[in-house]
């Protein structure tokens, strides 16, 4: 990632080889097995549960972010897991969402200080099953043994019990052919894998409307009724995709956000580091973001996951599972180290709006 002000972009790349996705070539990815940077002391059990319900939190996404200007965030990587029950996605609460940032020098105890060499032979390692017993399932720690072939080892006995229903009681009476590192009980909890391609936003130069003609067109669409289906024609279908999701979108700060998306509506990334987020809606932004325990320093927006990303996570309708307008990544501004190879940062989720909120906080906004 470049320290430059500019808005990173993240695109899915959907034709990476997986042995690409591995941790020795630092990836920036959706769904899988996280692809651990530090490859001890990952986060354990408990810090990978989530805090509404208590079980385990499928890994989303990964980004490669280094920090140029410190020696000791030569590599550098934040983690996003998330709870998949649709139960535990409440509006504008991230409590279904942990994220977790590691970073190495480049001298470390993993990797060689030179870039490894692309290719699939010997592409597994170094990884983090090369250090820990990893569960079969998630891709997380694994302290527990298969009581039969003692061999298949998971996190919890919600992915054991998983892995048992998708096929393990078959395979476990034939302990030789069971893997350590993979099982069908995966393909019901993890996310499709995608590399995220980086690119810098090249934003179009002619003039953007006032913040009154984005009202007034705001107005209009209100009063017409047809807020979500009043599109250019030119429109792509992915961003037909996104306003379906956003049923319940309502104020002008959407309609900028619209704007702003409008050229690229197929990101999936926005990185800004200590920059600012592009809300979804003028309703419902964080107040206060907790400092950095370690250090003391403030927390600094870094990047946001757009709503664009759940088309291609293949869950459910949106409202009946997971969902979100956008999730917003907040990271300790010195990316201290505090002796920990990860240190868990704080998610801020944003949701649309809904038009009756807007109405009681906008009245000047009559609807017809």
């Amino acid at each position: 990632m470049s320290s430059d002000p500019v808005v990173e972009l993240g695109f899915l790349e959907n034709k990476t080889p997986a042995w690409k996705l591995r941790s020795k070539f630092f990836p920036s990815k959706v769904g899988g097995y996280p692809a651990w940077l530090a490859l001890k002391d990952l986060p354990n059990g408990q810090q990978l549960t989530c805090r509404n319900c208590s079980k385990p939190l499928a890994f989303l996404c990964q980004l490669y972010a280094p920090y140029h200007d410190k020696e000791e965030c030569f590599h550098r990587t934040v983690f996003v897991f998330i709870c998949r029950d649709a139960d535990c996605s409440k509006e504008n609460n991230a409590s279904n969402i942990r994220v977790f940032r590691s970073q190495l020098r480049r001298d470390n105890e993993f990797y060689p200080p030179d870039p490894a060499k692309d290719v699939e032979p010997g592409s597994e390692s170094p990884g983090a099953a090369d250090f820990n017993n990893l569960c079969r399932v998630c891709g997380g720690c694994g302290p527990k043994v298969c009581g039969g072939c003692k061999v298949a080892r998971y996190c919890s006995k919600d992915h054991q019990a998983l892995d048992w229903k998708a096929g393990h009681r078959e395979e476990c009476k034939k302990p030789e052919t069971v893997s350590k590192v993979s099982c069908k009980g995966n393909a019901k909890f993890l996310f499709p894998e995608y590399e995220i391609d980086m690119e810098p936003e090249e934003l179009d130069e002619r003039r953007e409307k006032t913040e009154e003609e984005v009202m007034q067109e705001y107005e209009a669409l209100l009063r017409s009724g047809r807020v979500t289906r009043d599109l250019d024609d030119d429109v792509e279908k992915n961003e037909d995709d996104l306003i379906k999701m956003a049923t319940k979108e309502t104020d002008k700060q959407f309609q900028k956000f619209r704007t702003r998306i409008k050229e690229y509506s197929d990101q999936v990334i926005r990185y800004d580091r200590a920059g600012e987020p592009l809300w979804v809606s003028s309703e419902n932004k964080p107040q206060d973001i907790p400092p950095c325990p370690g250090c003391g320093e403030a927390r600094e927006f870094e990047f946001q996951i757009m709503p664009q990303l759940l088309v291609h996570l293949k869950v459910d309708s949106p409202g009946q599972s997971i969902d979100w307008g956008t999730v917003v990544v907040y990271s300790c501004k010195n990316s201290c180290s505090q002796d920990k190879h990860y240190i868990e940062e704080v998610a801020y989720k944003q949701d649309y709006a809904p038009i009756s909120q807007v109405m009681k906080n906008h009245p000047e906004v009559n609807m017809y």
